[in-house]
């Protein structure tokens, strides 16, 4: 019969529907909140209860968050780093994770072990070291000083190792090779069209936490050459700091985020989606 539902699959109901709006208005709520903040002064955010619609002063407070922090230059700065840092780990961490998953080779079973470990190391403890080494490279204040040390992260060595583990084949690596395929070959294309979904989303995850990193780069980089969250500390200084001016920088260091998950928010869910189907 046609125009009828298919057997078997789920149709979601009234309780369901108004889960997800009590979801969604939950997780939008902040944004609301931040760029109601942001269009009033602080007189209007001190009023109890606080305003719940937007004011006159949003431009306004945006251009001057745009001056005094210096936005346009670390936003640029912050897409350079972020997506440098993503397609650096992506491709280094689909690399490291396939020879953990399908090479045979000694030490690999310590070594993974080492790798993993070091997610329990706190940041903290490697900064000043890290900072010594940069100074004596003449690294400070420059982007690569933020770039290089993200490139390779534990996190994505493991999540790559375990979706390849359960989604590429062990028979179609061998059947590569019978058929005389180096090692590049294989890579190119075999091993990174079956981890496309899980590049995708460990790309996504990588941009997001390099975009909102703060701790490394607040100590490396200084407000003449800031990122998007070095570069918003700049708006909370002095004895009374203008509250709506730095929600309407946080609007702006935001902004950017959901236009990039709007234009490309359809492959992120696919990818995700895709992984967890044959995962």
């Amino acid at each position: 019969m046609t125009g009828s539902a298919p057997r078997g699959r789920p149709r979601a109901g009234p309780v369901a529907y108004a889960v997800l709006v009590v979801c969604t208005a939950g997780s939008l709520f902040p944004l609301l909140w931040t760029a109601v903040a942001a269009s009033g002064d602080d007189g209007r955010l001190a009023r109890t209860p606080p305003p719940l619609w937007f004011g006159g002063r949003l431009p306004a407070n945006l251009r001057t968050a745009w001056t005094e922090a210096n936005v346009g230059r670390a936003l640029g700065n912050t897409v350079l780093v972020a997506g440098t840092v993503a397609a650096g780990t992506v491709f280094f961490c689909t690399l490291a994770g396939f020879a953990f998953a399908k090479l045979r080779f000694r030490g690999r079973r310590t070594l993974l072990a080492v790798t993993v470990g070091t997610m329990m190391v706190p940041p903290q403890l490697s900064a000043v070291p890290l900072f010594l080494l940069l100074s004596r490279l003449g690294w400070t204040d420059r982007l690569q000083a933020v770039v290089l040390p993200a490139l390779v992260s534990a996190f994505g060595v493991f999540f790559m190792r375990q979706y390849l583990l359960q989604a590429l084949p062990t028979e179609l690596l061998e059947a590569a090779r019978v058929d005389g395929a180096n090692s590049r070959r294989v890579v190119w294309h075999v091993v990174f069209p079956i981890a496309r979904p899980a590049m995708v989303v460990l790309g996504m995850l990588t941009f997001v936490q390099a975009w909102n990193d703060f701790f490394w780069p607040v100590i490396a980089l200084t407000q003449e050459n800031p990122t998007v969250q070095v570069a918003l500390t700049g708006l909370g200084r002095g004895y009374v700091p203008d509250q709506a001016v730095v929600m309407a920088g946080a609007l702006l260091g935001t902004l950017p985020l959901l236009l990039v998950f709007v234009l490309c928010g359809r492959r992120i869910v696919g990818g995700v989606m895709q992984g967890a189907l044959k995962g």
